[in-house]
């Protein structure tokens, strides 16, 4: 009995050192606990708040995503002390937080109604999420960007791979892989595409490609990576109506691509509202009534003018608020006003008188306001050119004076060429509006150097085959000279031509040349400016009183040739550079007075272009392109061959492009014959003679552009 007591007890005391040990490592854990959430706002900004119960000490790691606009921080596990896991907020960006507990890590998701750059820091006891206010200008309202992080690496490090693989519900993941996890990484969305580019970072020339991925079934089509300066840059091109998310998880950078879910149940797929949903139906209520409702559910401060009246019969269910709101607005011809948590609801036309009576009430003032001078320090631009910019020039009779002037109706600006100053007299207002243009003004343009290589070939064949025949008979001259009867037998002697054999019979060449008949004189015709080799064959009797003459004359020619010229030159952007080379000859004309005059015609290599750098990195390349030489002498002066080419082309920056060639290529066959005797076969060559000739011209030009980088330029 005693020994089960002791097993007892000691099972009882096992079982509770376990669960200290237990309960123990749980508070080892959560040695934190969140205790409040707040929002407020200073400066414009908006700050979250989260409060804990002891002094932070942990390190957070969060990432944003734009669509649905969230923000995600994930910290060690911590306990709460807070009533419910959701907080929400009926005013400013946030719209609830999610707090979510999982087995490693407490993430709390801030959930808002449009995606804003967020920075995180840490006060004692709490941890401030502060999104920056959103400043709408033309720059932003045509690209919605979203900063993931700043890089914070020192040097510039190559990309390690970019990939492309299909999701689920057909949605299309870019995956990169970074170089580590300190890659700075902006997002935005550029008209039909999305722009992703990635700081300091460089591209292997492997991942320089444009990969077609319509065949995955996904939005994703297109996917460019480029190299713009020390970034690079990932152009995706989606189709369709889709949106997209994004996270980088260490050193992986994730962007997916989904279609949108369209809810067929609606009748117009309007904007997208974010408020709480409502359900109102009211017969004949008045309007003034209803936009108290509104306000009592929003908690939102409606202020309503005294001329919004009416009645309104209204049937919503499930609709949100801000949605129910335009809707009553539009029924009754209503504008509204939010400043802060406030809302002035009035007609529109009222609102419309208000603005413009402000508007009116500003202009009083800035004609009243005192008028200042400020000198302005130009380092590249000319200050005489800034002048007519601030000036403006005339647009018509709609605007001021008939010019658009970026100065007030007061104002007044000149400029000293000497210090190469702006000296602007206007108020206050407009003279950090001149400082605001001036400082994007005044940089240094970049460079471009354009090299062109212009290669012509040339490449020629010419062969040519022709005889000549002919004999004579001395009887009838010399017929009772010694020698001239009938011998023995024939002989024969081989020559270069009738005259060679003479020294065998002793005939002097003027005898024979007056009796050497010549029936076929069809000899080869000279190719390359060279005459043509012969073969000569002369039969005669022993009595050398009768002679067959046969020559037979043949010449093969083939040339080869090549011209390369490399004219280069170095411009600023958006200017025209020339360059050219070459000779004039003079030529006579006649002038208005009868008499002549010397003229002079040029045969030069020219290079006239016009670089334009667009904002991707890619040069446009007006070109303009002369290849002369000198051609026949004729009566009236000396001809010249022209080469011109004239065209625009976009290069990327380092490539080189061809851009345009000229290819002859001439042949031709010629035969002359005997007629009846050149059509005997085999022995009709005797009668004949053939040439054929081939000649090949070509001339290509290529285009390299390079930009001249700030380091080059100041060396």
């Amino acid at each position: 009995m005693k020994m089960n007591q002791f097993i007892k007890l000691a099972l009882r005391l096992i079982f509770s050192l376990g669960l200290v040990a237990s309960v123990g490592g749980v508070r080892a854990q959560e040695t934190q606990t969140l205790k409040a959430i707040s929002v407020s706002s200073h400066s414009g900004a908006e700050v979250v708040r989260f409060d804990f119960s002891e002094t932070v000490n942990f390190r957070l790691n969060g990432f944003g995503i734009q669509s649905p606009a969230r923000v995600a921080l994930d910290l060690p596990v911590v306990g709460s002390a807070l009533q419910k896991n959701v907080v929400e907020f009926t005013q400013g960006n946030v719209k609830s937080v999610n707090v979510i507990q999982a087995s490693d890590r407490t993430r709390m998701v801030l959930n808002l109604k449009r995606y804003q750059a967020y920075s995180t820091q840490v006060v004692g006891k709490s941890v401030l999420v502060t999104f920056e206010p959103v400043v709408a200008n033309a720059t932003t309202s045509a690209a919605v960007s979203s900063a993931f992080a700043e890089s914070r690496n020192d040097d510039v490090l190559p990309l390690k791979d970019i990939d492309f693989r299909r999701g689920t519900d057909s949605a299309g993941r870019v995956v990169v892989s970074l170089p580590n996890n300190q890659t700075g990484v902006d997002l935005k969305v550029q008209g039909q595409g999305l722009v992703v580019e990635f700081q300091k970072s460089s591209l292997p020339e492997g991942l320089r490609r444009r990969i077609d991925v319509s065949d995955f079934g996904t939005p994703v089509q297109l996917i460019t990576s480029t190299q713009v300066g020390d970034r690079v840059r990932v152009l995706i091109e989606p189709k369709g109506d889709w949106e997209h998310s994004a996270y980088q998880s260490d050193d992986q950078f994730v962007v997916e691509v989904r279609l949108k879910k369209v809810d067929t149940s609606k009748l117009l797929q309007g904007p997208v509202y974010s408020g709480e949903k409502l359900s109102l139906n009211f017969q004949s209520i008045d309007v003034r009534s209803l936009l108290q409702v509104i306000a009592d559910f929003t908690n939102f401060n409606i202020v309503t003018s005294d001329t919004v009246s009416g009645n309104l019969t209204l049937r919503l269910k499930d609709v949100p608020w801000d949605q129910a709101l335009q809707i009553i607005m539009d029924s009754k011809g209503l504008g509204m006003r939010k400043a802060g948590n406030v809302l002035w609801i009035a007609p529109r036309d009222e609102l419309d008188a208000r603005t413009k009576k402000d508007l009116e009430a500003l202009q009083a003032i800035e004609r009243l306001e005192p008028l200042r001078t400020q000198s302005f320090q130009l380092n590249y631009a000319r200050a005489a050119d800034m002048v007519v910019q601030l000036r403006g020039t005339a647009v018509g009779a709609g605007a001021v004076g008939g010019v658009t002037r970026f100065l007030s109706e007061r104002g007044s600006v000149i400029a000293e060429p000497r210090t190469n100053q702006l000296f602007v007299t206007d108020t206050a207002k407009k003279l950090n509006e001149v400082q605001e243009l001036l400082s994007k003004l005044d940089i240094p343009v970049r460079q471009v150097l354009i090299e062109a290589r212009i290669v012509e070939a040339s490449d020629t064949f010419g062969r040519s085959l022709g005889v000549r025949l002919g004999g004579s008979d001395l009887r009838g001259v010399r017929g009772g000279d010694a020698g001239y009867s009938i011998g023995n037998g024939n002989r024969v002697a081989i020559g270069g031509s009738y005259d060679a054999v003479s020294s065998t019979t002793t005939e002097s060449s003027n005898v024979m040349t007056t009796t050497n008949t010549s029936f076929v004189n069809l000899p080869a015709a000279g190719q390359g400016g060279y005459s043509a080799s012969s073969f000569a064959l002369s039969i005669f009797n022993s009595a050398a009183n009768r002679f067959l003459n046969l020559e037979i004359s043949a010449l093969e020619a083939d040339g080869k040739g090549k011209v390369v010229s490399s004219p280069r030159v170095i411009t600023a952007d958006q200017t025209k550079a020339l360059i050219e080379q070459g000779t004039e000859f003079p030529y006579q004309q006649a002038t208005s007075s009868g008499a002549t005059s010397v003229a002079f015609r040029k045969a030069n290599l020219k290079l006239e272009v016009t670089p334009q750098i667009t904002p991707e990195g890619n040069i446009i390349l007006e070109l303009d392109i002369n290849k002369d030489s000198k051609g026949e002498t004729t009566a009236q002066g000396i001809a010249i061959n022209t080469k011109h080419i004239k065209t625009q082309v976009l290069v990327e920056n380092g490539g080189t492009v061809v851009i345009g060639g000229i290819f002859e290529l001439t042949e031709s066959d010629s035969e002359a014959k005997v007629p009846v005797l050149g059509d005997i076969p085999v022995m009709g060559n005797l009668f004949k003679t053939k040439s054929k000739s081939v000649n090949k011209q070509e001339m290509l030009v290529f285009i390299t552009p390079k930009m001249v980088s700030d380091r080059a330029t100041n060396r």
